[in-house]
């Protein structure tokens, strides 16, 4: 995909640039911590071009995209949004995505990373459907704009807001067209500006004179982590199943047949799958593809993991996945040989913050 729009209209914004699911975008600006900081407890302004946009068309989008997804896209209201996995035939996720009613078609908003293969798996179902699939990435750019103060900022500019999670607000900003979504973030408002890459630039620059921090991937990952959400290719994989993620936001079991839906309901009815996505504070730093220990057994692996300031103190905060029976909140383990404890999903600042220091325990 090579830069975003943001990273070309404005020549780097003086940040240093890495790839970042799937683009080249800002990886910081300053001080990851701080910006980290900043996303928390005002405002906080990235690039979101690592985005990719698809366009479903024709009579038979609804119905088509229904029977590829493990959420509910036939029933989804005008201007609202879901997050589905896309699974083969095994059950197993081949990625994640948002789909949006736009009326006369849907949106499909996923990763860089993802869209040449969400492409062809598209292609490969669609047989005498009336579908037509556009990627439509290069014609929209997002940005996105979160922390406790984001709705404040976001009005200065003159930005309508949506009121409900993944609802569409289109409005007309400096002369575009543009769309703003509430995000599902777990934690505080965020928001996503979808524009056209001429007008981001302009559109960043007045979201940081209203008040806004820059804030790179660093931070963003940061975030990510203690929030506890995972990311396709990195903590989702190929090889796992729905239910082992632990995102019951992803699953509809009343939308009727999908590809790969009869493992997913196997799995309901007999229970449980063995082992579950979860979070870990450390008592020092870990690092993914550590393996979890209880008990001198193996019982989980590491998949990110991140050392952040949370009320004035360096926390070192994992996810990943653990066995189920020993995966309790509270529950000490070992990891890469460093102390740890399993925290409750989606981990929370204050729970993570007031954790007894490991250090301080009895071995």
């Amino acid at each position: 995909m090579g830069l975003t729009a943001l990273q070309a209209e404005s020549k780097g914004l003086g940040a240093a640039v890495s790839e970042f699911h799937g683009a080249e975008t800002a990886a910081r600006f300053g001080d990851p911590q701080a910006e980290f900081a900043a996303l928390r407890s005002g405002c906080a302004v990235y690039d979101l071009g690592y985005r990719a946009k698809i366009s479903l068309t024709g009579g038979d989008r609804v119905r088509w995209l229904n029977g590829m997804v493990t959420n509910n896209v036939r029933d989804l209201a005008l201007s609202r949004g879901v997050y589905a996995f896309l699974l083969n035939p095994q059950g197993h996720i081949l990625g994640d995505l948002y789909a949006y009613n736009r009326g006369d078609s849907i949106t499909v908003d996923t990763d860089a990373s993802q869209v040449e293969k969400m492409l062809a798996t598209f292609d490969h179902y669609i047989i005498m459907d009336d579908v037509e699939v556009k990627n439509v990435s290069e014609q929209t750019t997002a940005l996105g704009v979160a922390g406790p103060k984001a709705e404040a900022v976001l009005k200065a500019v003159g930005v309508t807001l949506p009121t409900a999670e993944l609802q569409l607000q289109a409005y007309s900003w400096d002369g575009a067209e543009c769309t703003v979504v509430r995000s599902d973030a777990p934690q505080f408002p965020a928001y996503e500006v979808w524009i056209a890459p001429p007008k981001v630039k302009v559109l960043w620059e007045a979201l940081i004179a209203a008040g806004a921090t820059a804030v790179g991937s660093e931070a963003l990952e940061m975030n990510r982590i203690v929030a506890g959400v995972p990311r396709f290719g990195v903590d989702i994989r190929e090889r796992d199943l729905p239910q082992e993620t632990e995102q019951a936001r992803a699953l509809n079991f009343n939308k009727g047949c999908y590809v790969g839906q009869e493992i997913v309901e196997r799995i309901r009815s007999r229970g449980a799958v063995h082992r579950k996505f979860t979070g870990f504070v450390a008592d020092a730093a870990v690092v993914p593809a550590s393996k979890v220990v209880a008990g001198e057994k193996e019982v989980g692996e590491i998949t990110s993991a991140t050392s952040v300031l949370l009320a004035g103190t360096e926390r070192h905060i994992a996810i990943g996945y653990i066995r189920r029976e020993v995966g309790a909140p509270g529950r000490e383990v070992l990891i890469g040989g460093v102390r740890a404890s399993v925290m409750a999903m989606p981990m929370r600042e204050e729970s993570v913050a007031s954790t007894l220091d490991l250090e301080q325990r009895p071995a």
